[in-house]
């Protein structure tokens, strides 16, 4: 392996290194924006939760972003492209010349008042499964910005080494205990009933409600064990503390 080869496998372990240990994502993030910034070398990085306030980001530096430039940029996001993949496409790290050429992105009013500004001529953007907020799945988006060159292959290899290694870890930060403590009565009862392999009409007949109103218990119930469907909540109630 060659010395920059071994550089950049030193920079990933950092990273890696940093999130065995990480028990709490507040904690977390600041310390993981400059490795991540040496891991894909750039100028500045915006770390950023979907959904999420506003102003929820982080940055490095953290002066990156002031009010005026945020306030831009949601009013401007809904039509770039790299946003776009990023917030509501596949995730996957991706270089914005490989979105957009340089004379679309200089075109539009975001580059003139939010990119241009910061030094953004070249990104690298990701984002990741990281959990739930208030019930709703919830993705973390990265960014990472360069004034002078574009992101190369090896740049966007190594994104996509840390890609799911930073999802599994924001989503154990982000989850609480699957427990009693976090479904109402009724929705406890309907999953007791679905660990024991009753279908929706035997539990609708058991518990005297509609099989509309199982559908309903078992959907709220969901996001609060964080699977998606009957099997993997069978399972998670089965696995839960106290839930049985």
């Amino acid at each position: 392996m060659s010395t920059a080869g071994e550089a950049a496998l030193r920079r990933v372990l950092a990273v890696v290194d940093l999130l065995i240990d990480a028990v709490d994502e507040d904690a977390l993030v600041p310390a993981l924006l400059p490795l991540l910034l040496k891991a894909v070398p750039g100028d500045s990085i915006v770390w950023a939760p979907h959904p999420g306030p506003a102003r929820a980001h982080r940055t490095l530096p953290a002066d990156l972003l002031r009010p005026e430039t945020v306030d831009a940029f949601l009013r401007g996001a809904a039509g770039d492209p790299l946003v776009t993949h990023t917030v509501t496409g596949p995730g996957t790290p991706v270089r914005r010349s490989a979105v957009q050429d340089r004379a679309d992105f200089h075109a539009m009013a975001l580059y003139q008042e939010v990119y241009r500004p910061l030094g953004a001529e070249y990104q690298l953007a990701m984002a990741f499964p990281a959990g739930y907020a208030r019930g709703r799945p919830r993705r973390m988006c990265v960014a990472v910005n360069r004034g002078d060159r574009d992101f190369t292959d090896t740049d966007v290899a190594t994104a996509v080494l840390l890609r799911a290694r930073l999802s599994r870890v924001m989503d154990r930060l982000a989850r609480p205990p699957a427990g009693r403590e976090l479904v109402t009565c009724r929705e406890a009862a309907v999953l007791s009933l679905l660990a024991d392999g009753l279908t929706n009409q035997q539990i609708a007949h058991r518990l005297d409600i509609s099989a509309r109103t199982v559908d309903k218990h078992l959907e709220h119930a969901y996001p609060k064990l964080h699977v998606c469907g009957r099997v993997e909540a069978a399972n998670a109630w089965l696995s839960a503390p106290g839930a049985r």
